[in-house]
């Protein structure tokens, strides 16, 4: 078991890596009152229930799964929902799931009543690893995603490696793709031992690997004044292909459109190096679409300012850079990555 600390002052919270820790969840998380626990359709019942199991008195809610439904309308009828139940500030939520899930409890967490306790028990790797820690809580607006949201910490996070067993091999590949990105801007050693097929590296290890990057860089930049921004590796061009492939008709999931992204931002050895790791997980490294609806999306990323878009490049494994790039540029590095139609 490894207990590890997001050390944020009045804000700071445990995350617990431990395989079966959901068995022991109310002891992770403080349970003994009324909870909401936010779930989805595709996320096996048995995670949700052993959290209501554990609960003085649990309200569950469960959603179809998919990115449709991290928007303003389902967040409004999760929060008609706690109303009506009679939630009061001294409530709790808890989501069960992955990404989307987290993002809308959250969501829901930091603007009912001004803020009710929030706990995350993320079932992806993906989440584990990315979303369920550092405080980015948000819904998506009018096709762009997370334009409406907040800063907003959880009170505990449980990352059971057990229940990845249940994750299927495309989603289990995104999460791998997060980590990739992770060991890519700060950590090569690690990056060197993903590419080495002969290492043992257990679940556990790898989680804490990654959390431990994810941790250093929020506990050094919360509201991604800077720093933090090296964790949207890949996530400038991958946003957008994205909010692309969401109108196609087979839509790419968030961490192949991230290795699509992160190959946009770089180029020789270190885009070699990447292909080969990312093809090993049966990720997408490449993506068309018209460059129109590319520099569309573009012009609506968080990260726009007057003077350019804030990039993360890698010009070598475990090195990254911070820099301001107009639209042209960053189309310009896309080559050979995205064809236009």
């Amino acid at each position: 078991m490894s207990v590890l600390t997001m050390n944020l002052g009045a804000h700071s919270y445990p995350i617990t890596v431990e395989e079966g820790a959901l068995a022991r969840v109310g002891n992770c998380f403080s349970l003994r009152r009324r909870v909401l626990i936010l779930t989805d359709s595709g996320v096996p019942a048995a995670y949700a229930q052993a959290v209501a199991d554990a609960c003085a008195e649990p309200h569950l809610v469960t959603l179809e799964p998919g990115e449709a439904n991290k928007c303003p309308d389902t967040w409004l009828s999760v929060l008609r929902i706690m109303l009506k139940a009679g939630f009061d500030r001294s409530d709790a939520l808890v989501a069960v799931g992955g990404g989307v899930i987290g993002d809308l409890g959250g969501f829901v967490a930091a603007t009912y009543m001004r803020g009710i306790d929030f706990y995350n028990l993320p079932t992806t790797l993906l989440a584990m690893v990315d979303s369920s820690v550092g405080g980015k809580v948000a819904v998506d607006l009018d096709g762009y995603k997370n334009i409406v949201g907040t800063f907003y910490q959880p009170r505990a996070v449980l990352a059971d490696p057990c229940v990845l067993q249940t994750l299927d091999a495309r989603q289990y590949a995104c999460g791998m793709a997060e980590i990739i990105k992770m060991f890519a801007t700060s950590d090569a050693a690690m990056f060197a031992r993903l590419e080495d097929r002969s290492a043992c590296i257990s679940r556990e290890e790898l989680l804490c690997a990654a959390l431990r990057i994810k941790m250093a860089v929020v506990e050094a930049d919360e509201r991604e004044g800077g720093l933090r921004r090296v964790l949207n590796f890949g996530h400038t061009v991958g946003h957008a292909v994205e909010s692309i492939s969401a109108r196609q008709p087979y839509p790419l999931l968030h961490g192949e459109c991230v290795s699509i992204g992160m190959l946009a931002m770089t180029d020789g050895e270190v885009r070699r190096r990447l292909t080969r790791l990312l093809h090993r997980y049966d990720l997408p490294t490449a993506f068309r679409c018209g460059r129109d609806d590319l520099c569309a999306v573009l012009a609506h990323d968080k990260k726009a300012g007057a003077d350019g878009i804030t990039t993360v490049r890698v010009p070598e494994i475990g090195r990254f850079t911070l820099q301001k790039e107009s639209t042209d540029d960053i189309l310009g590095s896309c080559g050979e990555v995205i064809s236009f139609l």
